[in-house]
């Protein structure tokens, strides 16, 4: 199982890379939710910079032709695992990151305000890597430990609380191997 940091805000082992895009959340806002995302820059190509970029409002508009049309937007994620499974943490566990934009789950709006947003590098027609399973299923096991409001079944993707907006993680996401991997004895 993933170990926190003595703070028990940044994962021991996640390289750090501090976005600005965060803030507080609401006071007594229990964290119980993990929505699981898709991403990557350009689309449809792994690897390179442009997704720490655009979480930390770095991201050259000119570099490639998409990128002018999201280079001013203000978005990060709590975590980011690459295609090998390598975690990359942006905003501390207790701070609201700005993954979810616009979203409701159940009777409840602005999922930002209680989740933990997870992307995963990848599209939604690509099969995810066996180590971003790995990986997720770990960090999503000490995020249960951590906070038991979080269930299997509060595991969800963007396309749950954003149906409208969005699709991902998209049909190549596994969610039954995900559910096995949570179920497994040593989470």
């Amino acid at each position: 199982m993933l170990t926190f940091d003595s703070t028990g805000e940044w994962f021991d082992v996640a390289r750090r890379v501090h976005s600005p895009n965060f803030d507080a959340r609401p006071p007594h806002c229990d964290i119980d939710l993990v929505v699981v995302h898709g991403i990557s820059l350009p689309p449809g190509e792994f690897g390179g910079p442009h997704i720490e970029r655009l979480f930390c409002n770095r991201l050259d508009p000119h570099a490639h032709e998409c990128f002018g049309a999201i280079a001013h937007l203000k978005v990060s994620a709590h975590l980011l695992i690459r295609r090998d499974g390598a975690l990359v943490q942006f905003v501390a566990l207790s701070n609201r990151a700005w993954h979810a934009g616009e979203s409701r789950y159940g009777d409840r709006v602005r999922c930002n305000d209680f989740s933990i947003g997870i992307e995963l590098e990848g599209t939604d027609c690509t099969p995810y890597e066996a180590a971003q399973y790995e990986c997720l299923g770990g960090v999503c096991g000490a995020l249960m430990q951590r906070w038991p409001g979080i269930s299997r079944d509060r595991i969800v993707g963007h396309c749950d609380v954003a149906p409208r907006r969005k699709t991902d993680p998209g049909p190549a996401f596994d969610w039954r191997r995900l559910k096995r991997l949570l179920a497994a004895p040593s989470l």
